[in-house]
Parts: structure tokens; C-alpha cells; sequence
């Protein structure tokens, strides 16, 4: 807001609310002498709340200093790739709620995976990127006890499976960005009978694998300066330049 006059708390930097005839001091300075709206707003008691015509200016914005380069900073790709991930795990009759009996017949295996859970952590090391998550599933099997053919009973398990992948990016160095868009289901598998090793230490078939191939494109960009002729510089240079230690990364639990 404007600042006010200490003569007329009703006058402003910006004008005045009322003219100087509404109060008492003169002829009207905002509409002339032969304005026919003299007191013209709310504030100076016109009954005519529609003559108000307040035309006025807000003081102009100072615009922000201009760049002095011309130019600009773009996302350069160094490859983009659509890559296949295998979840999976071997899941033993004695994980399963009720658990299922050894020796039991497996009639069906329904495995539902739950797409919004997924966790996934990825990193860039030299010439590659590593990928290694989670994907929730509830296993559902029917099955009945040994020497019998009735009744089918139900069991179900409620875990995660866990899958990883690396992907060769032939110039990718660690502080390149990953752009990773959701990943889809491409197939989901069960085999019952594969081989675990029971509390004892015997190997047995009373066991079902899962398995999950996922699906995604990764692209991996780096950050690079343009200048008006089309030459391209790195923001950093010496982004690839290789370690004594190998990388080693501890990653976050989902």
C-alpha cells in the first residue's frame, strides 16, 4: 500500500480516495470541473456506487538483470534401453498358512503381485546400471494331503520376491541421472516339486518356485552446455574418471 500524508490520512503516493472537494479543499483533482461525479466512491458517501472510476497505476516491476551467456544447459542422453528383470523366489510348503503337508499334490498356484509396492534402487557404476528391488505377492495354492484326492484345501502366503539386473550402458559413469518409468508384468510362473532343503537338511520337492519377468525402459542422461554454435561440453569432465576402490553401495530396506 502507499504511505499516507500525516495532513489527509486518506491521501497516498498512489492518490487520493476522495477528491479535495469532498473534503472541503477545493475543486475535484481526479475528474475536473465539470465532472458530474464529484463524490463519486463509497468512502466519500455517494449513494452511486457504480460512478466509482478508480484509474490509477501499480508502480512498474523491475525486471531481473538479463543473462549475460548465451548459453544453455540441456540433458544430454547417453543411451536409452528396455530391459527385462526376473523376480523370484522358492517358496516351501512350510511358509504357507494353513502349511501344507509334505507330500501334498498341488492342484493350482495364483500369484498376485502388487505393482504399487514395488521398491526399487538403482545406481549407475561405470559402463552400467545396477538395479536391485522388492515386488509384493500373495500366493494363493490348492492343494490336497497325501494319499488323498479330497477335500482341496487352501493356503496362502503373503511375501516379497525379490529381483535385480544389471544393464550394460557403454559410457554411463556414476553421476549420470536415470530416468526409470514404472515397470510393467510381462509373465508370471509357478512350478511346484522344485527342490529345498528341509529343517533337517534333507533335500525335498515340497517346494514352489515363482517367478515374475518384469519390464521397463531405462534411459540415462547427463547434464551438458551448448554454446550458439552447437558445441557441447560436460558440466563435469572428470565424471568418469575411475576409483582405486571398486564402488560399493549399502542400499535402503523397502
Amino acid at each position: 500500500m502507499g504511505n499516507f500524508s500525516k495532513q489527509n490520512p486518506m491521501h497516498s503516493n498512489w492518490g487520493s480516495a476522495c477528491s479535495d472537494s469532498d473534503w472541503g479543499m477545493g475543486n475535484d483533482s481526479r475528474f475536473g470541473h465539470d465532472s458530474k461525479f464529484k463524490k463519486s466512491c463509497n468512502v466519500c458517501k455517494s449513494q452511486d456506487a457504480s460512478a466509482c472510476n478508480c484509474n490509477f497505476r501499480a508502480p512498474a516491476r523491475q525486471l531481473a538483470a538479463p543473462l549475460n551467456s548465451d548459453c544453455v544447459l540441456v540433458n544430454s542422453v547417453v543411451g536409452s534401453k528396455a530391459v527385462q528383470k526376473v523376480a523370484e523366489t522358492t517358496l516351501p510348503f512350510t511358509a504357507f498358512a494353513p502349511v501344507i503337508p509334505a507330500g501334498s499334490t498341488i492342484r493350482t498356484v495364483s500369484v498376485v503381485p502388487n505393482l504399487a509396492g514395488i521398491t526399487r534402487n538403482t545406481t549407475i557404476i561405470r559402463d552400467k546400471v545396477v538395479n536391485i528391488g522388492l515386488i509384493p505377492v500373495t500366493v494363493t495354492v490348492t492343494f490336497t494331503a497325501p494319499g488323498t484326492t479330497t477335500p482341496v484345501l487352501t493356503a496362502t502366503l503373503a511375501t516379497s520376491l525379490p529381483f535385480q539386473e544389471h544393464t550394460d550402458f557403454p559410457g554411463a559413469c556414476p553421476e549420470d541421472m536415470i530416468v526409470e518409468p514404472p515397470l510393467t508384468i510381462e509373465g508370471i510362473f509357478a512350478q511346484p516339486g522344485v527342490p529345498v532343503i528341509g529343517p533337517t537338511g534333507l533335500i525335498t520337492a515340497n517346494a514352489i518356485l515363482v517367478k515374475i519377468v518384469l519390464r521397463t525402459t531405462i534411459t540415462v542422461t547427463r547434464q551438458v552446455i551448448v554454446d550458439p554454435q552447437g558445441g557441447i561440453c560436460d558440466v563435469n569432465e572428470r565424471r568418469c574418471e575411475t576409483t582405486t576402490t571398486p564402488t560399493t553401495n549399502t542400499l535402503p530396506a523397502p
